[in-house]
């Protein structure tokens, strides 16, 4: 059910941010009050019995449903974001990703050593920023609790290359 209510929200934006992808737009699920709280309560019950400290949302629709999802579990939320937007001491990973390179940051004291990370993100693709995500709260002294995501591109294999990571891996609506 949830599947259904999220792909009928989801707007298709060709050609964004270049030729050839169709960019999945989940800003118009937001117009929906009742669909965003269906959405955090399917991932809150889809995270039963694994052990979340903090939710670490990845700049910037992650942020969206990361902090809803954080606020749902009672937990904190860790912003995950790129170059230069974090005002304190960071510490950063490069990656490389579908169309490029970026680099992403965590404030230091963004949780304490042993903590169990949930990473969410709006999207799963290839799987590159939420893996450079995780190396990044593995060399902090993390744990990864999971994955979240409100759409999984199944294609581009972005599971296979996370599943390593954590086995909980958590997508609401695939295509």
């Amino acid at each position: 059910m949830i599947e259904q209510q999220v792909k009928a929200a989801i707007r298709d934006i060709p050609d964004f941010p270049k030729p050839g992808i169709m960019f999945k737009d989940v800003t118009p699920i937001l117009k929906d009050h009742q669909l965003c709280q269906n959405i955090v309560d399917a991932f809150a019950e889809r995270l039963q019995g694994i052990r979340v400290d903090a939710v670490a949302g990845v700049e910037s629709r992650g942020f969206l449903f990361g902090l809803m999802l954080a606020m749902r579990l009672g937990v904190p939320f860790i912003p995950v974001r790129k170059a230069g937007k974090l005002p304190f001491t960071v510490k950063r990973k490069v990656y490389e990703l579908e169309y490029g390179a970026a680099t992403i940051e965590l404030h230091t004291d963004a949780f304490e050593p042993g903590a169990h990370i949930l990473i969410h993100d709006d999207l799963l693709a290839t799987g590159g920023t939420v893996t450079a995500t995780s190396e990044l709260i593995q060399e902090m002294g993390g744990h990864v609790a999971g994955f979240s995501f409100v759409i999984g591109l199944g294609f581009l294999n972005g599971e296979e290359k996370i599943s390593p990571i954590s086995d909980h891996i958590i997508t609401l609506a695939r295509y």
